[in-house]
């Protein structure tokens, strides 16, 4: 598998540990977003995913998004759709592993498909989509649930509001 994207992986908790290959399993899912989604990034433009907890992502979500509470994951484009195409750097993501534990324990999920779930989630941030609207959420979701499927995974949105979370 060839990557279009280049990952920067930075882990600040040990909680990460657990998660076997994370590193492979961030690549794969940003592999298989940036083929099935536009706009296409420019071979070899960098992501940075940074693996943190709660503590850390409360702080960004009230810092950027004005929420005082810890999140999944946040998303921070480098540069506006139109531009994706012909940008080295294409921004960062964020992901909270306390969180993101609680919620597959909690919706009965394996934890390294609700990763890939949310680094995809993330990802398509990155270039753009977004689910302020229900048109919007709705076509997200179904980009986020065909994209997973390549992927071997189920459908992660049966019985799920995707505007409320």
């Amino acid at each position: 598998m060839s990557n279009l994207v280049s990952l920067d992986l930075q882990s600040e908790d040990d909680g990460w540990l657990a998660v076997e290959n994370i590193e492979s399993l961030c690549e794969r899912a940003v592999f298989q977003a940036s083929m099935e989604a536009q706009p296409k990034p420019m071979q070899g433009a960098e992501l940075s995913i940074l693996l943190t907890n709660n503590t850390k992502i409360r702080v960004l979500n009230k810092q950027w998004r004005g929420i005082d509470k810890p999140t999944n994951v946040l998303s921070f484009p480098a540069v506006l759709p139109e531009k994706i195409a012909k940008s080295p750097i294409l921004g960062d993501i964020a992901l909270a592993f306390e969180t993101i534990e609680l919620e597959a324990q909690t919706d009965q999920k394996s934890m390294n498909n609700h990763i890939t779930h949310l680094v995809i989630h993330g990802f398509l941030h990155i270039l753009g989509y977004d689910h302020e609207t229900e048109k919007d959420a709705a076509l997200m979701e179904a980009l986020e649930i065909s994209i997973l499927e390549k992927l071997n995974i189920a459908n992660p949105y049966i019985d799920c509001d995707l505007l409320n979370t």
